[in-house]
């Protein structure tokens, strides 16, 4: 570091103030500090300097100003359940007076309330403070302030500014009459002999079908949020290129209304691009997305060259209105990285260039190809989530939304200026990856976030809920906390950074409310359990996963003492399924590939020891006794869940089938074949949509679970 490098006092209080945290607890018990170093370069992510005493004394004092200098907040999220104040800065002594601009029409004015804050000098400008009062249920929505400030000289002026009225809380599942029960799938995993190497939307539809006729209320599955549109499809569900649009690898293309009404010859162009494909659907082999999605866009290039009734077309511009410029740079993005691969020309470096504009008119007809895919995908999920309704559903299709998006993405690239430069998401080092890991994904600026009021994050919760009842949220700590990691470093030396939680979380809530979806948050690990209250305050649920639920003796807690605003599942998406943790196959896994911390023989006798518990637990509640099968024990766990008051709770399909192999690998990339599995049974033989019904393990785990169930709500 430089001589005149800031002292840690300065450097501590300057992070403080942008919301930069100093230390943290690791998962050993022990306070971390973080170095100056990794300090300094965070804050440099958030345009901040700190590099040396005189710029960080400029930052410290510009942080303590910055409210000062806005008129009004960059943007205000409230409650609906309580009453708040606006305080609005204007040349001290000019008279103002606000009012809300309501979305659907009409305002409402705000009573001026006590506010004795001193005035100060600012740019010159001796300036004051006033404050307004909010009343309580204040009608939902996005709305706008707007402050009249009248001058000493008798002008006038008009500032505004976003206003967003939120729920104070979410309705539970138990408050909406439902059983809260479903089932969680990787989508992509699950085939049928008419999917394209890839579980598509109309597996999810026969799923959906399947499980709501046997009184499941949900189905959570991967987020299908869009991948690369040429070239190599980065396998794993939670690095998109987006979380806002969807990947049309999972549209079903003979399901298009148009294939129907196509001549035979051109139908056969769809029917002959599928056939090769296909045939991987029986076998147990990784799943080829590159190939599966090579012979999907030959046919879909057909069907949308043979054009639409004007009916349809007038549903595919409405939808294209609706979904606006994002939908249009997401389209201008898939286009450009056609033609120029992953690395665009410098001038191409954003939508707003000169050069983009030029592309925007040059690749047209490739623009409303790839708006089409969008639309296409967003009709068939639609018909996916009728299906689930109407087959008995309360919720439908539940999905999931990734924690980031890749760093040469299209939301990277619409939107550069939403996110922190120079850093990518992670975790600190946890039991369960002593190193650390790094997600490789670019961070949203919680200081654009709050300038762009809050838009990336409304657009992409209302586009995804658009046709769901549930939405999911990876690694919930996001939205409060995140842990930042400097390009260079590894992972274990970076920092955690705040967000205002109050306004992401009121943003999220308000689109599930119109949605009428219940919210999950990932908050599993590392999580301050005060995160976990406001949570429950809120109405949205937290994670239970039984293997991670025990006592501080190690001992796996009663079914009584899971939380109850909890989905409870058995197992999570990064551990193997329950026939392969009992035959510590994670164990075998970890080692076979390097990524254990500990000695393989201190973590396979963990392992066994933890196993040994949970089958005591097991016994100790009459579910299994010492001549049990593996099936038995899959069984005994579900029931073991049904007893605990959660208000949702999932069975795995994989362990439902008796799967073996975890679907994913933290901590490795090409090492195993992550995200790449199709679904087997425990003799590694393909189950296909079409064998679920008549699986005998699939129900009778069923009928355990929800017999189980029943009794234990009784």
């Amino acid at each position: 570091m430089k001589e005149n490098a800031p002292e840690r006092t300065l450097l501590c209080e300057l992070a403080d103030a942008w919301g930069v945290a100093t230390e943290y607890w690791g998962f050993d018990g022990n306070k971390v500090m973080v170095s100056d170093l990794t300090l300094i370069r965070i804050l440099a992510s958030l345009g901040v300097d700190a590099s040396n005493e005189p710029s960080a004394r400029r930052a410290l004092e510009e942080a303590r100003m910055r409210p000062w200098r806005e008129t009004l907040p960059a943007c205000t999220v409230v409650r609906d359940d309580r009453e708040s104040r606006v305080a609005v800065h204007l040349p001290h002594g000019a008279g103002v007076t606000v009012e809300v601009e309501l979305e659907n029409g009409g305002a409402r004015a705000l009573a001026q309330g006590e506010d004795f804050t001193p005035p100060r000098e600012v740019s010159g400008v001796l300036t004051g403070q006033a404050s307004f009062v909010v009343p309580a249920r204040m009608p939902l929505g996005y709305h706008m302030l707007r402050a009249r400030i009248t001058l000493d000289d008798g002008s006038t002026e008009v500032h505004g500014a976003p206003f967003v009225v939120v729920p104070q809380r979410l309705a539970s599942p138990a408050e909406r009459g439902m059983t809260g029960w479903g089932m969680t799938a990787q989508l992509y995993s699950v085939r049928s002999r008419r999917s394209w190497g890839v579980g598509d939307t109309a597996d999810l539809k026969e799923m959906c079908s399947l499980f709501g006729a046997m009184g499941a209320d949900f189905i959570l599955i991967n987020p299908l949020h869009a991948a690369e549109p040429v070239g190599h499809i980065t396998p794993s569900p939670y690095l998109p290129v987006t979380r806002r649009f969807f990947n049309p690898l999972y549209v079903r293309p003979e399901d298009v209304h148009e294939v129907a009404y196509m001549p035979a010859a051109q139908r056969a162009l769809v029917t002959w691009a599928g056939e090769e494909i296909k045939e991987t659907d029986v076998l147990n082999e990784v799943i080829d997305r590159d190939s599966s999605w090579e012979a999907k866009l030959q046919a879909l290039e057909v069907i949308f060259a043979f054009g639409r009734s004007k009916a349809r077309q007038r549903d595919f511009e409405r939808f294209r209105a609706t979904e606006g410029q994002g939908l249009e740079d997401f389209a201008l993005w898939c286009a450009l990285r056609e033609r120029y691969g992953e690395d665009f020309p410098e001038e191409l470096s954003s939508p707003a260039t000169p050069h983009s504009a030029l592309q925007r008119l040059e690749l047209a007809e490739r623009i409303d190809f790839f708006a089409w895919l969008q639309w296409i995908v967003d009709t068939q999920l639609e018909d996916a989530q009728r299906e689930a309704l109407d087959s008995g559903m309360a919720l439908g299709i539940f999905h999931d939304l990734a924690v980031g998006v890749h760093s040469k993405g299209a939301d990277v690239w619409s939107n550069p200026g939403i996110f922190a430069s120079g850093v990518t998401v992670g975790a600190p080092p946890d039991v369960y990856n002593q190193h650390g890991q790094n997600w490789s994904q670019p961070p949203w600026s919680p200081v654009a976030l709050r300038e762009s009021a809050y838009a990336p994050l409304r657009n992409l919760v209302h586009t995804v809920l658009r046709h769901a009842g549930g939405l999911r949220v990876d690694h919930v700590m996001g939205l409060f906390r995140q842990w930042w990691i400097p390009t260079g470093n590894p992972p274990s030396e970076g920092a955690y950074v705040r967000f205002d939680h109050e306004a992401a979380v009121g943003i999220l809530m308000l689109e599930a409310y119109r949605a009428g979806a219940v919210v999950v948050g990932e908050d599993l690990g590392n999580v301050e359990p005060w995160v976990r209250d406001y949570m429950r305050e809120r109405g949205i649920l937290g994670t239970s996963v039984l293997w991670f639920e025990a006592y501080d003796d190690g001992t796996f807690k009663q079914p009584w003492d899971l939380r109850r605003e909890t989905l409870v599942t058995v197992d999570t998406h990064d551990l193997p399924p329950v026939a392969g943790y009992l035959a510590g196959e994670h164990v075998d896994l970890r080692d076979r590939l390097g990524v254990l911390a500990e000695p393989v023989e201190k973590v396979r006798a963990d392992a066994e020891l933890e196993r040994q518990r949970m089958m005591s637990r097991l016994a100790e509640h009459g579910l299994i006794d010492e001549n049990s099968s593996e099936r038995e024990i899959i069984e005994a766990m579900h029931r073991y869940i049904a007893r605990s008051p959660g208000e949702l709770l999932a069975i795995a399909l994989v362990d439902a089938v008796g799967e073996r192999r975890a679907q994913n690998q933290p901590g490795t990339d090409e090492e195993y074949p992550n995200w790449r599995l199709p679904l087997a049974d425990g003799s590694e033989q393909v189950v296909l949509v079409e064998d679920l019904k008549g699986n005998p393990r699939l129900r009778s785990l069923v009928t355990a679970f929800v017999s189980e169930l029943h009794t234990a709500r009784q």
